[in-house]
């Protein structure tokens, strides 16, 4: 309840949810000190693969006894998953005394709620100088709140697609824009750049960064990785090769982003990570909403035997991908999708080309989604297209025959509601 009353009264210093600025963030943490200064971070922006990649690079540093903080947006279930520290989400007391600790020092200025939440981190995290800080770019880059480190150890560039392109002016609405918005202000240190899925976008990639000074690290450039028989895949860089079991998280794309996280690591050579602390962490990845199978709950019972999975991709990209993972199974596939209302609606949906059926539901508790009988009306082209007040309701409709899988997705807001559902 303390967090629910903080968290409503900070959300109110801005009239907008998002308002693309550095000058807020930095005054406010000036007068904290500037806690900023005081850590050591590896930044990670792009548009798919953020949160996974954070999460096999702390999988495998946590094998190696590092102790780190992280830093991530949106949270899926509660405001505490954006706030890590010692390799432990934070309390809601310790959480509830944080936020009000930057709010008396924001003495009422106007700043946006994610500001306000990227201080607080920046606070807390210079308590722990020697821990390694993992930290997420929110929307772009070149003017999110995170981008005020004067210094890091490596900044990894993940999958770049289209998506917020309502943030951009209508004539600025292209890839071109977003690679520039999230990589031409990329610090001097390490760049570790991730596969991306055409050579146009590695190419414009380099060109952003041309003038900086990195050590720059390209995926089959200078490192790779390879699909071998018998459950293990093999992983090579200018260090040398590894052969590795097969990570727990499932798809092609997330083998790309735990080979990002490898490359990231061996990279900082200083770290000293060796190859037992990789074969290790691989198989320790926690990603939540990614990819995740639901294998106990509320809304399990309700499919019984049937695989159910949830997964938070929003854009294309993220349905190019996951699409891929779903043509490498041989089985009926049903799809219960939500989504907000600014996405690409159609064009997520095209890469879907072999689904059973589609139910089309209204996302809980979320203002900012499109009506799923809206939604619906624009995806008339599927044949097998329903719609379901709720996702209890769009489960129990299904007509689920054996092997078949039921897969939730088109939105992280909307998996976190089935997650808290479930």
């Amino acid at each position: 309840m303390k967090i629910r009353k903080i968290v409503s009264r900070l959300q109110e210093l801005h009239p907008k949810e998002i308002d693309l600025s550095l000058d807020r963030i930095q005054n406010l943490c000036k007068k904290l000190g500037n806690p900023q200064d005081k850590i050591k971070a590896i930044s990670i922006v792009g548009t798919n693969g953020k949160y996974s990649t954070i999460q096999a690079i702390f999988a495998i540093l946590k094998e190696a006894n590092f102790k780190c903080n992280i830093y991530t947006s949106p949270h899926i279930k509660n405001i505490n998953e954006r706030f890590v520290f010692n390799n432990e989400e934070l309390n809601n007391e310790d959480l509830a005394d944080l936020l009000g600790e930057i709010e008396n020092a924001n003495k009422g200025e106007s700043i946006t709620f994610f500001e306000i939440l990227t201080a607080a981190y920046f606070l807390r995290a210079s308590q722990y100088p020697d821990n390694i800080n993992l930290i997420e770019s929110g929307l772009f880059f070149r003017f999110d709140a995170t981008n005020i480190l004067k210094n890091n150890l490596a900044s990894v560039v993940t999958s770049i697609g289209l998506d917020h392109l309502d943030w951009l002016p209508e004539n600025e609405q292209t890839l071109e824009k977003i690679i520039f918005e999230k990589t031409s202000s990329l610090l001097n240190s390490n760049i570790i750049v991730a596969k991306q899925s055409n050579k146009k976008i590695t190419d414009n990639i380099k060109k952003t960064i041309s003038n900086n000074e990195s050590n720059k690290v390209f995926h089959n450039e200078n490192y790779s990785f390879t699909i071998q028989e018998n459950d293990f895949f093999y992983y090579e860089d200018q260090f040398g090769g590894i052969k590795l079991p097969m990570p727990n998280v499932k798809g092609q794309f997330q083998l790309e982003n735990v080979s990002t996280a490898i490359a990231t690591l061996r990279t900082l050579k200083d770290l000293n990570i060796k190859d037992d602390h990789i074969k290790k962490g691989v198989l320790k990845i926690n990603s939540i909403a990614r990819l995740q199978e639901i294998k106990s709950g509320k809304l399990k019972a309700l499919v019984k035997d049937h695989k159910l999975f949830v997964d938070g991709s929003h854009n294309p990209l993220g349905a190019k991908v996951l699409n891929e993972y779903l043509e490498s199974l041989d089985c009926n596939k049903h799809i219960i999708l939500g989504m907000m209302a600014n996405k690409d609606h159609n064009e997520y949906m095209s890469f879907f080309k072999d689904i059973a059926s589609l139910t089309i539901i209204d996302i809980p508790n979320q203002p900012n989604s499109i009506k799923g009988k809206e939604l619906k009306d624009k995806l008339n082209g599927f044949s097998n297209i329903n719609y379901k007040e709720s996702i209890e309701d769009a489960l129990k409709s299904i007509p689920v025959k054996e092997n078949d899988i039921i897969l939730i997705t088109g939105s992280l807001y909307l998996a976190g509601e089935v997650l808290n559902l479930n």
